[in-house]
């Protein structure tokens, strides 16, 4: 059979084991038919078939993102004020006020990214945005999505006062005399958002064509959303069946603590029998086991350990947890969770422990995301119970975020923050990801980052966050090939490859093999192919 595209002269690392290194691939229908010598590849190819020449260039599997939120991230993306890159009030006012005036039709006027590092109860109010938004409702989420902040015509028109109590798993931050500052934590921001206009369709699918397109810019062909409801499949199969998808979606159902079992098990099992298709499907359910350090809903099993003090339970109880944990293992579901304390961390493990005694051990790579603290008697679990760590490197560095925050609270436990070296010691595979629009979805300052525990952006000469943590190189790309394939259940297809399998590669400008550790973050994606088609291509790449 004739090959519709080759691809030659490139030195491609395939991620399989008994064929790890070619030159040249050819492939037929999406799928590649051939691996070898360019000579051999390129006297398959007929009239027809296209040829593209990678000019000696590294090429490796499409990656894929396992923690994603593309569509809500998308959103935002193309339609919202970016904050992330703001430091002061004043700066943050000037974005916002450009942002008013450039958009006068508007009816709320919202942002997303501000840095709970820096902004926090102490500087964010909602007098801070009525001074340059007064006239209209504002909601600004911060970077990692577990905060917002409104304005006063926001609080007025929702009907947010000193009388509202705060919701289970959130609250309101007040002043002195039980006011609501503004500020708004966990599942307070959902009482928030019930009260909002509903947003179009519309925008959502642009939100999705956006994300993608950001997605494979950075050479991703496959992403795990790691929170779905009817909303964003019914979103995504819109977009499938209209300009199509550009990356493989995978996708975990939220369950919520007021689910009952029987409730969350049959809606989920709708979503995974009616998307079901190589570019759209349901295989998981998503659990949030606790909130985030930086508005103190972590849930620690010590006590915070900084000045203020306190703690944030579970937010699950423990019977009902594992009930719900046997029940979507026995479904045959994965299980996704997220975890930021030491004490979230360990109830995801005994319950993932509990599901495996009653259902018994089977390949479903249960994942436990974000493992900001981990008490160390828990690390050997994840390897004991076959559960995979879900990492987000970009954080496990010295910033404020991280030692202004984690460290005081984590106290002795701060040995123990993102402990990615001492998991992979202890047997686990980790998938690797990105969280975005949490922080960047560019998966090269993230593999830097993972490797030498500083900010890029600082250099070799920054406090190195935990040097005894650090991760090499290729566990960075195998965490965004064959660990994160098999953690979205698509290995039989992607991650590495092989003959049989998806032609979806990416082209890169620089071997990550050959440069210093220092020079990864700048790494550009030449060409990113989805089942052979071209999803990406960089202005520079003539090949």
């Amino acid at each position: 059979m004739t090959p519709d595209l080759i691809l030659i002269n490139a030195d491609i690392r395939t991620m399989d084991p008994l064929k790890p290194r070619v030159e040249a691939l050819a492939a037929r229908n999406g799928r590649v038919m051939a691996l070898g010598l360019t000579a051999e590849i390129r006297a398959l190819a007929g009239k027809t078939t296209r040829v593209i020449d990678a000019g000696g260039r590294l090429v490796l599997p499409g990656f894929q993102d396992t923690h994603i939120h593309m569509q809500d991230g998308g959103m935002n993306g193309a339609l919202n004020v970016d904050l992330a890159h703001i430091r002061t009030i004043p700066d943050l006012q000037a974005a916002l006020a450009d942002f008013a005036k450039k958009n006068p039709k508007r009816l709320w006027l919202n942002g997303h990214g501000w840095y709970s590092g820096i902004f926090g109860e102490h500087n964010l109010t909602r007098e801070v945005i009525d001074a340059v938004i007064p006239d209209r409702p504002s909601m600004l989420f911060s970077s990692d999505y577990h905060s917002a902040a409104i304005n006063s015509k926001a609080c007025a028109l929702i009907g947010l006062d000193a009388g509202v109590k705060d919701p289970e798993n959130g609250y309101f931050s007040r002043d002195t005399k039980g006011v609501p500052t503004g500020l708004v934590h966990e599942k307070a921001i959902d009482w928030v958002r019930d009260r909002m206009p509903e947003i179009p369709d519309s925008d959502w699918e642009d939100g999705v064509r956006y994300g993608q397109a950001l997605c494979n810019r950075h050479g991703f062909t496959g992403v795990l959303d790691a929170l779905v409801t009817d909303r964003h499949l019914r979103i995504y199969r819109a977009v499938e069946k209209s300009t199509g998808l550009t990356v493989r979606v995978a996708s975990t159902a939220l369950v919520e603590p007021t689910d009952t079992v029987e409730a969350a098990l049959e809606r989920i099992e709708g979503f995974r029998r009616d998307f079901a298709s190589d570019m759209l499907k349901v295989h998981s359910a998503k659990f949030f086991l606790d909130g985030v350090l930086e508005n103190r809903t972590a849930a620690m099993i010590e006590d915070y350990h900084d000045a203020q003090g306190g703690n944030f339970p579970v937010m699950f109880g423990e019977n009902h947890l594992r009930e719900l944990f046997i029940a979507f293992d026995r479904a045959r579901f994965q299980i996704h969770c997220h975890v930021i304390g030491d004490k979230a961390v360990r109830a995801g493990l005994d319950a993932l422990e509990a599901a495996r005694d009653v259902n018994g051990a089977w390949p479903s790579l249960h994942q436990l995301a974000h493992v900001q603290v981990v008490d160390p008697d828990d690390i050997p679990r994840f390897a004991k119970l076959g559960v995979m760590p879900n990492i987000q490197p970009l954080w496990a560095r010295s910033e404020a975020s991280v030692t202004e925050i984690a460290v005081p609270i984590a106290g002795p436990k701060a040995r123990w923050i993102y402990p990615f070296r001492s998991l992979i010691d202890a047997g686990a595979t980790c998938a690797m990801s990105s969280d975005w629009s949490v922080t960047t979805l560019n998966p090269f300052p993230i593999m830097q980052t993972a490797i030498t525990r500083q900010p890029p952006e600082m250099g070799r000469d920054h406090p190195v966050f935990l040097p005894e943590e650090r991760m090499t190189l290729d566990e960075c790309i195998k965490g965004y090939t064959v660990n994160a394939a098999a953690a979205a259940w698509r290995s039989a297809d992607t991650g590495s490859l092989e003959q049989g399998k998806y032609a979806d590669l990416i082209i890169l400008d620089r071997d990550l093999f050959a440069i210093d550790p220092y020079e990864i973050a700048g790494t550009q994606v030449m060409l990113t192919l989805l089942g052979g088609k071209e999803v990406h291509r960089h202005s520079e790449f003539k090949g």
